[in-house]
Order: structure tokens, then C-alpha cells, then sequence
């Protein structure tokens, strides 16, 4: 096959992909913009950020197969690709332990207010008084929204903080999950609004998609306890930002972001943003997935997905 990649790639998994007799152009430096003067006879192409629109599907003479280097395809016309008969596959799973990570970073990183440590040091500044004020992490309460692969490692290393889980009841949920839930005795409750009165921290881990839109909004925040933590590591478009802002001059709400509506595309940019620059937010620069460990399991899920291609089949389709 012929291969686009237009986004980093480990360089051992691209000469995996070499040695099976693959012909790959890695181009990086392509942003959405560029895909459609150069995806010309490409058989795939395979992305993490830069996104493929209707132009580049198009565009392309001899396309048959999109990767998505991660779980998330937002970023992909699904429903062009559709009609042109190009499938969309994604990655799903393989970066859930990096995005967990973040998550208690985050979290630990509010509740002990370290990242004003560090800035009041680097200041010359000790003020020990000031921040020998942490509530701590043990017997607080967890609801979790989304119990994905990362949903779920999420609850597994809060768990082992002593921290009590709640979810929404689900009566799809499979066995396995639910005996997974059980074992780290994860509460559950009837609704997303029973976890935010009940919970004084809530993470995010749901795709973009219509129904999830907006969903940290009015409502659930104007029922959360003051004080209480907003988790999102998950996709910025979720968060109703002017809300969120509002709550937190209200409430005191605190927030670990990783994922902003708004965000740059490029890996630099100029980013002024009222939620990101709010000193209630700890905020980082949408790097959930961006362990060396993450992009190599990723990259060896992509390759399996060119592996069954070539073999006649289709794995992780999403648009067909």
C-alpha cells in the first residue's frame, strides 16, 4: 500500500511498516489545509490531530482506508469518507493508561496546589502557610462519566487513593465490565445530576458527539458542591466554557483541563483563552495521549489494523 502519514510516527513502527513492503511518506508538517493538494494516490493515509475534511476525501484518487492514530474521530469526515466508500478505523484502547496518568496528575496536582508551589519557588517566593492547606484525596468521591478503557483506568488508580466511585447504572453494561466495577466497588446512581450532588469531583471521559456537547453546563454545575473538582481530559467541546467560568467565580469550582473548545491544531500557537488563563484552571496543553509508551502501543494498533487491511479485513471501523 501506499501510505500518508501525516503526523508523527515512531520511526520503528514506520519501518515496520516498510519491511512489509509498504511505500510511506511521512509529512508531519501537514495541517488540514494541505492534505487535498498532496493525498493524490495515497491508499491511506493515517492521522493523530490533523484532521481530514471532505476536501481531502475528495481530493483522492485511489483512497481506501483512514487511520486515526488514537480513539477519538472527530477530527475525520466519517460520513464523507462513508460515501466514497473510504473506511475510517481508529485505535481505541491503546493510550488509556497515558490519559488516566494525566487525569491524577491533574487531580493531584489541584488538590495540592502544586503548580503555584512551583511558581511561588521560582519567584523566590516561601509561602509555606498558604499551601500547607490541602484537603487531601482519601474518602472524597469520584463520579465518573464514561467508563471507556480510560474511564476505567481512571477508576482503578483512584481507587487506590481511597477514593469512593460512582457511576451512572447502565443495564447494557457486559459482565465483565460490571464485575470489573464490582471489584473496585464502584457505587452506582440513576443519573448524571444524582453523581453531581453526590460527588465533589466529576471526570470526563466521553467522545464529541451531538448528545455530549456542552454536557459540563448550568445545570450539572449549579449542582455541584462549592469547592467541588472539574475533571476533562476528554474533548474540549463537552465544556459550556462560559459557565464553567462562571461557576468557578461563584462556587469556587476548581478544574484539571487538558482539552479546550478552541485550541490550536499546531503543536505551537498563540492560545489566549479566558478558561485556560483562569487561576482556578490547571491546565495542559493536550497532551493526554503523549507518552513515548502511548505512541508506540498506538502505533503498533495501527499497524494491525494495515496488517488485517491487507488480509481482507476491516478492524475498529467507525463509519461503516
Amino acid at each position: 500500500m501506499k501510505i500518508l502519514i501525516a503526523d508523527k510516527f515512531p520511526a520503528a513502527y514506520l519501518a515496520q511498516l516498510e519491511t512489509r513492503g509498504h511505500t510511506c511518506d511521512t509529512q508531519p508538517e501537514l495541517g488540514a489545509d494541505d492534505l487535498p493538494d498532496v493525498i493524490g494516490d495515497f491508499d491511506a493515509i493515517i492521522v493523530r490531530s490533523t484532521r481530514v475534511t471532505a476536501a481531502t476525501i475528495t481530493a483522492a484518487s485511489s483512497l481506501k482506508l483512514i487511520i486515526r492514530a488514537g480513539a477519538g474521530t472527530n477530527t475525520i469526515d466519517k460520513a464523507t469518507a462513508a460515501d466514497h466508500g473510504v473506511r475510517v478505523c481508529n485505535v481505541p484502547g491503546k493510550n488509556a493508561i497515558a490519559v488516566a496518568e494525566l487525569t491524577m496528575a491533574l487531580l493531584l496536582a489541584i488538590d495540592r496546589n502544586v503548580a503555584d508551589n512551583v511558581q511561588a519557588l521560582r519567584e523566590g517566593r516561601w509561602d509555606k502557610k498558604r499551601f500547607s492547606q490541602a484537603k487531601g484525596l482519601f474518602g472524597r468521591k469520584m463520579g465518573i462519566i464514561g467508563l471507556g478503557a480510560i474511564g476505567l483506568a481512571v477508576a482503578e488508580r483512584a481507587r487506590a487513593f481511597g477514593i469512593h466511585l460512582y457511576v451512572v447504572a447502565k443495564p447494557d453494561r457486559s459482565a465483565v465490565l460490571n464485575a470489573q466495577l464490582a471489584a473496585l466497588g464502584v457505587h452506582s446512581v440513576d443519573s448524571i445530576d444524582e453523581l453531581a450532588t453526590s460527588c465533589d469531583i466529576l471526570t470526563f471521559h466521553v467522545p464529541a458527539a451531538a448528545e455530549t456537547k456542552g454536557l459540563i453546563g448550568p445545570a450539572l454545575l449549579a449542582r455541584m458542591p462549592d469547592g467541588g473538582i472539574i475533571l476533562n481530559t476528554s474533548r474540549g467541546d463537552i465544556v459550556d466554557e462560559a459557565a464553567l467560568l462562571a461557576a468557578m467565580d461563584k462556587k469556587g469550582l476548581r478544574a484539571g483541563l487538558d482539552v479546550y473548545a478552541d485550541e490550536p491544531s499546531a503543536g505551537q500557537a498563540e492560545f489566549c483563552s479566558a478558561l485556560a488563563q483562569h487561576p482556578n484552571v490547571y491546565g495542559t496543553h493536550h497532551i493526554g495521549a503523549s507518552t513515548a509508551q502511548a505512541q508506540n502501543a498506538v502505533a503498533e494498533g495501527v499497524i494491525e489494523i494495515i496488517d488485517a487491511y491487507v488480509d481482507g479485513d476491516v478492524l475498529h471501523c467507525v463509519n461503516m
